[in-house]
């Protein structure tokens, strides 16, 4: 199946105004697909602050890089959605080559349905009448649909089949066999009972189908050594258990084999351990990283030097991805000469991984460009809607200046923005994405 653009006439066509966040008061009503032709530009204070940005220049780079990666190898993407709930960024990927998009919840489903998504890889337990019975009737309505879920448990795989055999949509629904690590989050712990429920997956064909088998080693410290002694001692298990299955014929015989993990952080070593695995069947190992596209300036900015040391191959690659989320807010205040207040906060910016970095400043009528802050511009707590900056006693800063922040987790600085502006390099707005979180 080869990937189709989605329906994005609906994002087009709706509207946004001085309601929504970030659009100017007095813009009116716009159809979104008119934004990028308003002539809007930041640092000429057409918006209100704070706003959300993603450079474009930024975008095509991290995608071409992780192409270029992706070239390097016999593996496949299907990148999280969940990092932008974005379908325009969706389309983006899907058009770039991925094999699908995964997702973790039934409102992910139902939106990335809605814009025609044909191939899902829900890297969660699939639970619930409603939500079930939505896939099945995704699977019912769409023969095209190519749809993927995980289980972990009898109890699951029996509601599961029970609905398959409600529903009677005339193919299987197709499942992942999670593993999991001990003290982890879901995943069957042990090999043997890992082939104990995949036995029990076999014996209620032609209900289900077991596809594969997973994991998600995201879940430990992405920047020790300990960590990655885990997840490696994980991705073992995971191909004990792939191997163990295909010995036993467990895998249904008519599609190939599989074989996904691989978050932001670790998919170098994901792909490593998992593409040289020689079974029985034709395998197809998928990584699922969603956070590449707009990289950030915290956690996987401190993970790159550690996957560049581990990996040649990514060691090779050139550059290297840039963020490309951007926060634009003014100097509010500045109460006291080391201390700037900020005008965006937790509402408008990750801290679950860190704080936000300070970046960059522009003085309207002083400057054709944003500089560069002075070092010892540092971010130290945010408010709902302020942030506190340490800054030197003599940095050049005032009120109404503006000033830019990049983000240390791109997934919980997205939720926050229901609509975020794609800039140039020189900050003008060509367009608009929404997100559907």
């Amino acid at each position: 199946m080869t990937a189709s653009r989605l329906d994005l006439a609906p994002i087009d066509a709706s509207t946004i105004d001085g309601t929504t966040k970030g659009v100017p008061p007095s813009s009116g009503t716009l159809a979104l697909a008119d934004v990028g032709a308003q002539g809007w530009n930041v640092l000429a204070g057409d918006l209100p602050l704070p706003a959300a940005t993603l450079r474009e220049t930024a975008l095509r780079r991290n995608a071409l890089w992780m192409r270029t990666f992706l070239e390097s190898t016999d593996v496949s993407l299907c990148p999280h959605g969940k990092t932008t709930m974005s379908p325009q960024l969706f389309d983006r990927q899907l058009r770039d080559g991925a094999w699908g998009i995964t997702a973790a919840t039934p409102a992910h489903l139902c939106v990335y349905r809605r814009f025609g998504v044909k191939r899902i890889l829900y890297a969660n337990q699939l639970l619930g009448r409603s939500a079930i019975d939505f896939v099945f009737a995704e699977l019912r309505r769409d023969p095209d649909f190519d749809f993927y879920c995980l289980v972990d448990s009898s109890e699951n795989l029996s509601e599961l089949v029970s609905a398959a055999r409600r529903n009677r949509v005339g193919r299987p629904l197709q499942l992942l066999l999670e593993v999991g690590a001990d003290g982890g989050r879901t995943g069957v712990r042990r090999t043997a009972d890992a082939l104990a429920l995949a036995r029990t997956v076999r014996d209620a064909a032609p209900a289900v189908a077991l596809r594969g088998v997973e994991a998600f080693e995201g879940l430990f410290d992405m920047v020790s050594d300990e960590s990655d002694r885990r997840v490696e001692a994980l991705l073992d298990r995971v191909v004990e258990v792939a191997q163990a299955c295909d010995a036993e014929h467990l895998f249904s015989d008519d599609a190939e084999v599989l074989l996904t993990a691989g978050g932001s952080a670790y998919f170098d070593v994901v792909t490593r351990r998992f593409e040289c695995l020689d079974l029985r069947t034709p395998t197809r190992v998928v990584l699922r990283c969603g956070c590449y596209l707009t990289h950030d300036t915290g956690l996987y900015s401190r993970v790159a030097p550690r996957m560049r040391a581990r990996s040649a191959r990514i060691a090779r690659l050139p550059g290297e991805p840039k963020p490309a989320l951007e926060l634009w807010a003014w100097v509010q205040s500045r109460p006291e000469p080391g201390r700037v207040i900020a005008s965006l906060g937790k509402r408008d910016a990750s801290h679950d991984a860190g704080l936000p970095t300070a970046r960059r400043t522009y003085r309207t009528g002083r400057e054709t460009v944003p500089r560069a802050l002075p070092d010892g511009c540092t971010v130290v707590a945010l408010n709902d809607h302020h942030a506190y900056v340490d800054v030197p006693e003599a940095a050049d800063l005032r009120v109404g200046d503006l000033m830019s922040f990049e983000t240390a987790h791109p997934c919980t600085t997205f939720d926050k923005w229901p609509l975020l502006y794609v800039v140039d390099d020189t900050l003008n707005v060509t367009s608009a994405i929404r997100t559907f979180f």
